[in-house]
């Protein structure tokens, strides 16, 4: 969960909300329909689980509602060897529904915008390089510009929609596709990406950050934001982080300096715009854990690494999160606990994993 404060309340702006009442009053007969589907495709993971590939765990904080979403899809647009995983954390008073909203439709706006880029796509080809959201090296360039397009359609859609207020609401977006040895990460807002790799020298595995915090105080985003008047700083009693107001107003106080949603600020400089790389998988690399700002908050890049490695792999993702959870109560005892959600994709077999092994759920669906 990420928040929105106001100067003058100094608190998360954060609405009781009744998640089931949603389903009746705020959602369409499609979006439902569309959900039931979504939930019924082979390979889709979206609650607290392990497979062989993976492992998937969502807690909520003490915020209020959980406002966390993940995603794991395997054979994602019907490519073998596809994966595509994602973590949306949401903040503002429906925050909630923005990163469910993501989590459904974001992966379909990339296969769209894919298919329009790349109109000579033919899936049943067995080459890759024929396949939807094909990630190979002379198709990054395309790839990027999908991820681009299909945020940009993303926003615009949850900007003219009338189910869910976006105006002081929103969500991180943290996305990756891998396809065989290809990886691709593109991110919007302050979840992140952690590789585990071996060291060439001794094999101790070593972490590596691919992605980047869209954090308002670094300077390309700062100058961004002040180049379109918006303001940045930090409030008195809070420790010093960095947030993102209107011109001349102490509100909304966005923690992150892009977003999809919070369209009140989207004149000011915060952006919908992902960062994008490609990475080569290596024999060396050994898992990437994608998670949401409630984990790195507390724990940094190797101690998550050294937890996950050391763990059962079909229990990794919740043993990250308690560990999270134990570190925002003794580190930071006077704060309110953050929702925290991971995902671990594994790139080698592991002989002791179940095919699909459920764990206790949260509320956060």
């Amino acid at each position: 969960m990420g928040s929105c404060l106001s100067v003058s309340g100094a608190s998360a702006s954060v609405d009781a909300f009744d998640e089931s009442s949603s389903n009746s009053s705020s959602r369409t007969a499609s979006d439902y329909n569309m959900e039931m589907r979504l939930h019924r495709v082979p390979g889709r993971l979206f609650l607290n689980c392990s497979s062989q590939v993976a492992s998937l765990f969502c807690k909520q904080g003490r915020k209020g509602i959980n406002q966390d979403a993940m995603l794991l899809w395997d054979n994602f647009s019907s490519n073998k060897d596809t994966v595509f995983c994602g973590v949306f954390d949401g903040h503002g008073p429906h925050g909630h529904m923005v990163a469910k909203k993501l989590r459904d439709s974001f992966p379909l706006k990339l296969i769209a915008q894919w298919n329009l880029l790349h109109p000579n796509n033919n899936s049943s080809s067995n080459n890759n390089s024929d396949t939807p959201c094909a990630v190979a090296p002379g198709n990054i360039g395309t790839l990027r510009d999908s991820f681009v397009k299909a945020c940009k359609v993303m926003d615009r859609e949850l900007k003219v929609q009338h189910q869910i207020d976006c105006s002081c609401s929103g969500s991180t977006g943290l996305t990756l596709l891998k396809q065989g040895q290809d990886l691709v990460i593109a991110n919007v807002g302050d979840s992140r990406a952690v590789l585990a790799t071996q060291d060439r020298s001794n094999g101790s595995l070593v972490a590596v950050q691919l992605s980047t915090d869209h954090k308002p105080h670094l300077p390309r985003e700062a100058e961004r934001i002040r180049i379109c008047k918006g303001r940045v700083f930090s409030i008195k009693n809070e420790s010093g982080i960095p947030r993102v107001w209107l011109p001349n107003i102490d509100s909304p106080g966005l923690a992150m300096s892009r977003a999809f949603g919070d369209f009140c600020l989207k004149d000011f400089g915060v952006i919908s715009v992902p960062d994008f790389s490609y990475h080569r998988l290596t024999q060396r690399d050994q898992f990437v854990v994608l998670a949401t700002d409630g984990v790195w908050d507390v724990l940094s890049n190797e101690e998550a690494v050294a937890i996950i490695s050391s763990a059962p792999r079909s229990s990794a993702a919740r043993m990250l999160v308690e560990a999270a959870i134990h570190a925002w109560k003794t580190k930071l005892p006077l704060t309110k606990v953050d929702d925290c959600s991971v995902v671990c994709l594994f790139f080698h077999s592991d002989s002791d994993s179940d095919s699909l092994r459920l764990e206790p759920q949260q509320n956060h669906q």
